[in-house]
C-alpha cells in the first residue's frame, strides 16, 4: 500500500513547521501589540516649538512714558566653602614615576594636577592643606588611597607639594582642613 503513495512535495513537508511557527508567533505578536497600545500619546505641537506665551518680549513705551519693570539683579557668586580642621601631620608627595597610573578613583595620576591620596577621606573630597611652617596652602581633591608609609598623613601631587613649598624637601608638616 505504501508503494502507491506519491512522495510529498516540498511545500507539503513544510506545512507542519509553518503551522507550529505561526502558533508560537501569535502570542508574541499579541504582546507587541499590547505594548504599542500602552504608549503615551504624543503632544499636539511639533517638537521644538515654543508656545508664543512662553517667549519673553520687551515692552516698548512711548517717549516720556515710564515702564514699570523689575530691577535687574546681578548673579550671586557661589558661596565659598567652609573648612573644618581635620588633623596635623607629615605630608609627602608622589611624583612623575607614577604618572599615568590609575588612582583609586579610576582616573590616571597626573603630577601637574592638584590632587592627593588619603587613607580614609571619601574620594572627591576637597581638602585645604596648609604648610605649618610657612602658612602657604593649597586646595586638593582626594583621588587616591595612601600614603602607606609610616607616619605620613597625606600624599600630595607634585604640583600641590610645590605650591605649599615642600617639594624640595620631599615632605613637611601640614594642617588638613576638609571642606564642608
Amino acid at each position: 500500500m505504501t508503494a502507491n503513495r506519491k512522495p510529498l512535495s516540498a511545500r507539503a513537508k513544510l506545512a507542519p513547521k509553518a503551522a507550529l511557527n505561526a502558533a508560537l508567533a501569535l502570542p508574541f505578536v499579541g504582546i507587541m501589540l499590547a505594548a504599542g497600545a500602552a504608549a503615551p500619546a504624543l503632544a499636539d505641537q511639533p517638537a521644538g516649538l515654543i508656545a508664543p506665551a512662553a517667549v519673553p518680549f520687551a515692552a516698548i513705551a512711548a517717549p516720556g512714558t515710564l515702564v514699570d519693570q523689575p530691577p535687574l539683579t546681578a548673579a550671586q557668586p557661589a558661596a565659598e566653602p567652609t573648612y573644618q580642621k581635620l588633623a596635623s601631620g607629615m605630608a609627602s608627595y608622589y611624583g612623575r614615576e607614577l604618572a599615568g597610573n590609575r588612582t583609586a578613583s579610576g582616573e590616571r595620576f597626573n603630577p601637574a594636577d592638584l590632587t592627593a591620596a588619603h587613607r580614609t577621606l571619601p574620594l572627591g573630597s576637597k581638602v585645604r592643606v596648609t604648610n605649618s611652617r610657612t602658612g602657604d596652602s593649597v586646595i586638593v581633591r582626594i583621588n587616591d588611597r595612601g600614603p602607606f608609609h609610616g607616619n605620613r598623613l597625606i600624599d600630595l601631587s607634585e604640583a600641590a607639594a610645590r605650591q605649599i613649598g615642600i617639594r624640595a624637601a620631599g615632605r613637611g608638616l601640614v594642617d588638613l582642613a576638609v571642606a564642608n
